[in-house]
This record gives structure tokens, C-alpha cells and sequence, in this order.
């Protein structure tokens, strides 16, 4: 299920560049670097448009194993892409935090496939716990994520933070697109995984081979 990207947002896009532009125009200081900043504005404006139409900026779903190791091969050098089982409760909490990251960091391309639509791909990579998260550079994988491990402080939670810092030291998300938290403890409550009573019921949801 791809995450649907918001109502208007080309328009926003060029709303917000023409906004950049005219701030550069009106300041007199900026004189001799005017040129050089409109037109690096411009190229990153563009360049960000483009991937938005490459699907990039939300978490996609892709339903056929090929496709997919074509897009991490091939058409985007920076995938994440979690396996996951739609009737695993941990897979739905990993999904929850991949789909915030995705708008935040264009340069990377989030992927979801579900692990009966992938036997080929689950087998050679060994995937056998479930939520499992691999990161790709150039079709080469560089970080695996199983289940919850190496996020938070304890087994059972993590926030949205924690999983995009694990990303970036893979270097699978990029170093200036990094969001900037607000002081520990004040991220929203949708940025946190739920209370650790309602995964204990799912404690053996994510042993699957």
C-alpha cells in the first residue's frame, strides 16, 4: 500500500521556490552571490520534483519480487526496504515509522514487500524474522534491521528518531536531509512506538521461516 502523497504538493513546490527566488532578488547584501544561489535553488527544486515522480518521498509497495530488485539494482541508489507479513503487529509499527521517514528524506526510496510475494528474494537474503529491514547502496546491502533490534532502549520500543539515526550511520539516508529533533522526549506521540503491554501479546508474531 503506497502512501499517498499530499493533495497539491507540485503546485506548493512551486509556490515555495518562486517565494526563494523573490527573498534573493529583494536583498541587496546577496548581490554577487545572486546568480549562483537562484540558479542552485532552482536545480535543487528541480532535482527534488523529479524523484517525487520517481516515487520517491513516500513509502511504496511493491507487489512482484523482479520489479523490486530492479528498482534497488537499478533505478534508485539509496532503498530501504522492509519485508514484512500484514498480520504481523510489529510490521505494522515498522511500517508506521518508515512512512514518516519517506517524505523527510527524498533522496532515498522507501519499499515494502510482503514476504509471500517475494519466496525467491526471502530465501537468498535469509530473511526469517519478521519486521525485517534492509538497507541498499547501489543494490548492495549495507544494514539489516531484524525485528526491533539496535533501535531504542529496550526490546520493545523505539521511536522514529532512533530508526532514522540507525539508518543514516548505514548511509542509506542523506547526512543534510537529516530531520532535526526537537529536545529529548518532546517528539509528537506519533513519532513513538505504542505501549510495550501491546506487543507483549505479539511477542512470537515475528518468528517466521
Amino acid at each position: 500500500m503506497a502512501v499517498s502523497p499530499l493533495v497539491g504538493q507540485s503546485t506548493q513546490d512551486d509556490s515555495d521556490e518562486d517565494e526563494l527566488l523573490q527573498s534573493l532578488e529583494e536583498d541587496p547584501a546577496l548581490d554577487s552571490f545572486r546568480e549562483q544561489r537562484m540558479q542552485q535553488l532552482h536545480e535543487e527544486f528541480t532535482r527534488a520534483k523529479h524523484l517525487r515522480s520517481q516515487d520517491h518521498g513516500q513509502q511504496s509497495e511493491i507487489k512482484d519480487e523482479k520489479a523490486l530488485m530492479d528498482i534497488v539494482n537499478t533505478s534508485s541508489e539509496l532503498c530501504v526496504v522492509h519485508f514484512f507479513k500484514s498480520d504481523f503487529h510489529r510490521c505494522g509499527t515498522m511500517d508506521g515509522h518508515l512512512a514518516t521517514l519517506a517524505p523527510l528524506h527524498n533522496e532515498t526510496r522507501f519499499l515494502r514487500i510482503n514476504v509471500e510475494n517475494a519466496p525467491f528474494l526471502v530465501t537468498k537474503l535469509k530473511v526469517q524474522v519478521l519486521p525485517c529491514v534492509i538497507a541498499f547502496r547501489k543494490g548492495v546491502s549495507v544494514d539489516r534491521i531484524i525485528g526491533f533490534e539496535g533501535l531504542g532502549y529496550s526490546e520493545d520500543s523505539f521511536s522514529t528518531k532512533d530508526l532514522e539515526m540507525r539508518l543514516l550511520g548505514s548511509g542509506t539516508l542523506v547526512m543534510e536531509k537529516l530531520t532535526h529533533a526537537p529536545a529529548s522526549g518532546s517528539w509528537p506521540a506519533n513519532r513513538s512506538v505504542g505501549s510495550k503491554n501491546a506487543l507483549q501479546a505479539d511477542d512470537h508474531d515475528d518468528d517466521w521461516d
